[in-house]
């Protein structure tokens, strides 16, 4: 094990060093770091674009594979990734060298959150996209944020911002924070105003059951100061019996459509790549709000944003004009191109609720001909028998399904393994057209093949998926 003497970012520093860097909040600080006139190196076992690109046009050196020698030159910090494992041969040299070593929640406190007042988004489901939302409406009303994501906004075409402004927006992740540091991310963080999307059941590698993850959000809930402003989704039991469950005086305020939400969505529109709606607080007409957002899961993440925004005191014009500006998040329902009237919508959805809500917001504002949607199973849950039943429930508003087999189990035991053979018969049992596919070339000629005009192909992974998205639009 590490010292957990040199767990500590000292005073005086020049070089900073960053394992497994490309991962998407990681590659973030970097960037940041090295804007804050930081001497930036990374490592990564897997260094691809987008992020690869990205830490190149900031001039960041990236080592291929964790190697000692990536830290001969003995940086005076380095920010252990949550990828890492205690027996990784950089954590190996960080005790022989004597290094100091930090988290990466530990890094933003320092360098990011420093004399800022913290918006914390958290939950399960829709932090990327809330927080980018936010981050749209303060900036447009010219408060001058501050903010680390997990996505690239395409408004800053980064998913970091080093703003003048007072406040800084986080997303607050239940993932553990390092192998030397088990507890939440989230729980680094002392917010000034808190959004709780969602509870379900995810990252199966850490966590237990689902008691084992409310145990998480209700450590969150009591890391949060005294009479601080807590904005929660109205439709979630589970967030429900968490706020039950707190002994700190909190002022929560509900989000959503049922008619006991604080901040309530009404007369919600759907058309082609864009939507209305209007937002009644406390029951009192606030605004009407226009944007290119679609699913009703989206909407309500931008209702927890416009809460958040009116707590600040921004008015309901500036609130709208930031709604009205949001241009979306990279791989968030992303349309990357349109070729022989197919087009092509990237999408980090993996959870099986993310996948349904997903594939139903495209479903109802396009109404395509044909809506074909493909999924990797890649992360630590999806590749797990335990949404087995669930993914056979998720594709209802598609029309064909494409599922490629797992890369890799990363050692899960077979048992526990998800079978995508099991999953295509599942679908096919429910009348849906579904295909397994072993490679991402073979998915590429059939969708060339089948995809008619008018049609959409919908990608679905949290990784690069081969580049598939950009494959295919060169084929079709």
């Amino acid at each position: 094990m590490l010292d957990p003497n040199k767990n500590i970012i000292p005073n005086k520093i020049k070089t900073i060093h960053l394992t497994a860097v490309c991962g998407t909040a990681m590659s973030s600080l970097a960037a940041m770091l090295k804007d804050l006139g930081y001497k930036v190196t990374g490592s990564d076992a897997n260094a691809y674009p987008p992020i690869s690109d990205f830490l190149n046009s900031k001039q960041i050196e990236i080592k291929q594979g964790y190697k000692p020698e990536n830290l001969f030159y003995k940086p005076d910090l380095v920010i252990i990734g949550n990828a890492i494992s205690a027996d990784n041969p950089e954590a190996l040299y960080i005790k022989k060298a004597n290094i100091d070593y930090c988290s990466m929640p530990q890094a933003v406190n320092r360098f990011a959150c420093k004399n800022k007042k913290i918006i914390l988004i958290t939950g399960t489901h829709g932090k990327t996209t809330t927080s980018a939302i936010l981050a749209s409406i303060l900036d447009n009303a010219g408060l001058d944020p501050s903010f680390i994501i997990g996505g690239i906004s395409k408004k800053f075409n980064a998913g970091y911002k080093i703003g003048k402004g007072e406040y800084i927006i986080l997303e607050g992740d239940e993932y553990d924070t390092a192998f030397f540091d088990k507890g939440p991310k989230f729980l680094h963080y002392t917010p000034e105003i808190t959004v709780l999307t969602s509870i379900e059941f995810d990252h199966a590698d850490i966590y237990r059951d689902m008691e084992h993850i409310k145990k998480s959000f209700k450590a969150l809930l009591q890391n949060i100061p005294e009479n601080k402003t807590l904005f929660a989704y109205d439709s979630d039991t589970r967030i429900d019996s968490v706020i039950k469950s707190k002994t700190k005086k909190h002022n929560i305020k509900k989000y959503g459509l049922t008619n006991n939400a604080d901040i309530q969505i009404r007369n919600l529109k759907f058309e082609k790549n864009k939507s209305q709606f209007k937002l009644f607080i406390q029951n009192k007409e606030f605004y009407q709000f226009n944007s290119s957002l679609i699913g009703e899961h989206n909407i309500t993440n931008a209702a927890a944003a416009i809460g958040a925004a009116h707590a600040l005191k921004i008015s309901p014009k500036k609130i709208a004009l930031g709604i009205k500006k949001f241009c979306g998040v990279k791989k968030r329902q992303e349309i990357i191109g349109t070729k022989n009237g197919v087009t092509v919508i990237d999408d980090f959805a993996h959870h099986p609720t993310a996948v349904k809500k997903t594939i139903k917001a495209i479903a109802d504002s396009y109404n395509p001909k044909k809506l074909i949607a493909v999924f990797e199973p890649k992360s630590n849950s999806s590749i797990r028998d335990i949404f087995q039943t669930k993914y056979a429930e998720a594709f209802d508003n598609a029309d064909i399904i494409c599922i490629k087999k797992p890369a890799s189990f990363k050692n899960i035991p077979i048992e526990k393994r998800l079978s995508p053979e099991k999953l295509v018969r599942d679908l096919k049992q429910k009348n849906k057209e579904a295909h397994l596919f072993s490679n991402t070339e073979d998915i590429i000629n059939f969708i060339v093949k089948t995809a008619p005009s008018n049609g959409i192909a919908l990608i679905m992974s949290n990784g690069n998926f081969d580049n598939i998205c950009g494959r295919l639009i060169s084929n079709l």
